[in-house]
């Protein structure tokens, strides 16, 4: 049965890439939690898709240019450093974290805070192709999802360069002949971001190992987790 993974979290309860959003999808059992990291100007991996605190917090600064402090005083504390996240997932016996990185920056500091908490053995990582390398070259027993956007399959250089674990696919690319490719190359299928109930379905049914949603409950539902 397909691996529920959540998105951000609990975004549809808490607000996304908070230690609320993690810890409620955590504890409904979600068996991995997809979060994004960002690095403060201090060298701080925290929790936060977007490179500034615009969307999220009304603050037009972008994280790279503040510190750590400084961001805990902008958005009052409730931006996690991926130490607070890890910490967080050590509370829980069940569930793993997904770690999405987008630039090699990021990675650095974010294996240096995974190995600091002891998580390794409980964090995967996904990314394009530049910084999953660089997540290789660092750490030689990374479990990698390889993020993939186009319909183009990834040369078997790539694949052998990375050595991924998972193909990670945005949703709409997830076909037939790709789950065989992704087996021809002895690799899991993972697909981002289906909330749709028809889309997960189908996604399901195609047999993907992992479906990354928002709606938590909606897949759990669909898998049996629910």
């Amino acid at each position: 049965m397909a691996l529920t993974v959540a998105h951000r979290g609990d975004p549809y309860v808490h607000r996304e890439n908070t230690l609320p959003s993690v810890r409620s999808a955590l504890l409904k059992g979600a068996d991995a939690v997809e979060v994004d990291v960002q690095v403060t100007s201090d060298g701080v991996p925290v929790l936060l898709h977007d490179p500034s605190l615009d969307r999220l917090w009304g603050h037009p600064r972008a994280v790279a240019g503040l510190t750590r402090d400084e961001i805990g005083r902008l958005t009052g504390g409730a931006v996690p450093t991926l130490g607070d996240a890890l910490a967080e997932l050590a509370r829980h016996a069940h569930g793993r974290m997904l770690l999405d990185l987008t630039d090699t920056g990021q990675v650095g500091p974010t294996l240096a805070a995974v190995r600091a908490a002891g998580a390794g053995e409980r964090v995967y990582y996904c990314g394009g192709a530049t910084a999953m390398r660089a997540v290789r070259d660092a750490d030689a027993d990374a479990e990698i999802a390889l993020t993939w956007k186009t319909s183009a399959w990834p040369a078997p250089a790539l694949l052998a360069e990375v050595a991924p674990r998972w193909l990670n696919l945005r949703f709409g690319l997830v076909d037939p002949p790709t789950v065989a490719y992704a087996r021809e190359h002895g690799l899991l299928v993972a697909a981002w971001t289906a909330d749709w109930r028809r889309s997960m379905r189908r996604l399901l049914a195609l047999g993907a190992d992992a479906v990354t949603t928002n709606r938590l409950t909606a897949l759990q539902r669909l898998t049996g987790d629910g």
